[in-house]
């Protein structure tokens, strides 16, 4: 495995992820055009911008679904982008992924997918026994909100509720890093309030190295330290959240602005709906 230059695997003041002038296209399309960024441990980065610009295309780089066509890509030290399908099993140990759609075995039940990854591990030799599977599958439920459905199919769920059981999953694999591909979609408002502050309660309760792609800028806000704007497949921004303001980009300011007058139009509709008369009891 290559690892990084200057530091390597062990070294806790590296980056964990890094990106170094990464480029990807799809059919002679450009994707990501010279991207380059990096998320310290123990640091949430939010990966923004509109459908298309290359956001969930930089996630699967760090899981080594895809390799860049010039540049590099470094997770724990190691270059992911110079892996064998064999090495980067092991990488995949350390970060997990939370698909958009959730990826929950249709034909297991809500338990047996937040067990699953415990019970992987179990086969390659990393002992646990059936109780302890069952008191972490309750642990990690209850962790997400979500005591008394174990028994529950996935079919049973609401879209927010399938997430959150999927975030349960990516835990049960005791990962260094999660990757969330953009959480909030398809649920409704109040769900994905309700998404955004269960990912911030865990990555201060765990830790863990974060990453958030999403189009929500209210989102963004809510999570970031850090936020890499995407524009076109480049870095329009990169810097702390609360500097995303100061962006010169003009996307970055038509997002910023759009998010304004969502903020305002919910503060009218909440004001008018307070002083709506109610009808006697």
């Amino acid at each position: 495995m290559g690892s990084m230059s200057g530091s390597g695997p062990n070294n806790p003041e590296s980056p964990y992820i890094q990106f170094v002038h990464v480029y990807k296209g799809f059919a002679e399309e450009p994707v990501l055009q010279d991207v380059s960024f990096e998320v310290h441990r123990g640091e949430m980065v939010v990966v923004l911008g509109k459908s298309g610009v290359g956001k969930s295309v930089t996630l699967k780089h760090i899981m080594g679904f895809l390799q860049p066509d010039a540049g590099q890509v470094f997770v724990a030290g190691f270059e992911v982008s110079k892996m064998s399908e064999e090495e980067l099993f092991a990488v995949r140990r350390r970060v997990t992924m939370v698909f958009q759609s959730g990826a929950l075995f249709d034909s297991l039940t809500v338990g047996e997918n937040v067990a699953y990854p415990l019970r992987e591990r179990a086969e390659h030799g990393l002992a646990i026994d059936e109780d302890a599977i069952q008191a972490r599958v309750g642990e990690l439920l209850a962790m997400v909100e979500l005591e008394g459905v174990s028994e529950l199919m996935p079919s049973d769920l609401s879209t927010g509720m399938k997430r959150a059981v999927a975030i349960a999953r990516a835990l049960a694999a005791e990962p260094e890093a999660v990757l969330y591909d953009e959480p909030t979609t398809m649920v409704d408002p109040l769900m994905a309030q309700t998404i955004g502050e269960l990912i911030l309660k865990l990555k201060r309760k765990t830790g863990l190295t974060s990453v958030v792609v999403t189009h929500d800028m209210k989102l963004a806000r809510k999570l970031a330290d850090r936020v890499v704007f995407l524009v076109d497949g480049r870095v329009a921004f990169f810097g702390p959240a609360d500097k995303l303001d100061e962006a010169e980009e003009p996307m970055v300011q038509a997002f910023i602005w759009l998010d304004e007058v969502s903020l305002l139009k919910s503060s009218r509709e909440s004001k008018v709906e307070s002083q709506e008369p109610r009808a006697d009891t």
